[in-house]
C-alpha cells in the first residue's frame, strides 16, 4: 500500500500535543468552509460555550479521556 501525502501529514500531526492538534483541526476546518463559501461561523452562544469548555480543559478543571478509554468503560458498564 502506498503512502499518500495525507498519511504523511497525519503521521506528523499525531506528534503534536492535543491542543496543537485541535488548533490544526480548527484551521483545516475553517479552510474547508472558506473553500465551500460557508464561513458563516458559529452562533455566538456556541462560541461562548466552546470557549468556556476549552478554558476548563486548559486550566485542568476538566480532564479529557481518550475515546478508546471511554468506549471501554461504557462497554464494561452496559455490555
Amino acid at each position: 500500500m502506498s503512502t499518500t501525502a495525507v498519511d504523511l501529514i497525519e503521521a506528523q500531526a499525531m506528534k503534536l500535543t492535543a491542543s496543537e492538534r485541535a488548533e490544526l483541526a480548527e484551521r483545516l476546518w475553517l479552510s474547508v468552509q472558506a473553500d465551500a463559501g460557508t464561513d458563516e461561523g458559529l452562533d455566538p452562544v456556541w462560541e461562548a460555550e466552546i470557549a468556556r469548555r476549552m478554558q476548563q480543559v486548559d486550566s485542568g478543571e476538566v480532564v479529557c479521556r481518550p475515546w478508546g478509554e471511554v468506549v471501554e468503560a461504557l462497554r464494561a458498564k452496559h455490555g
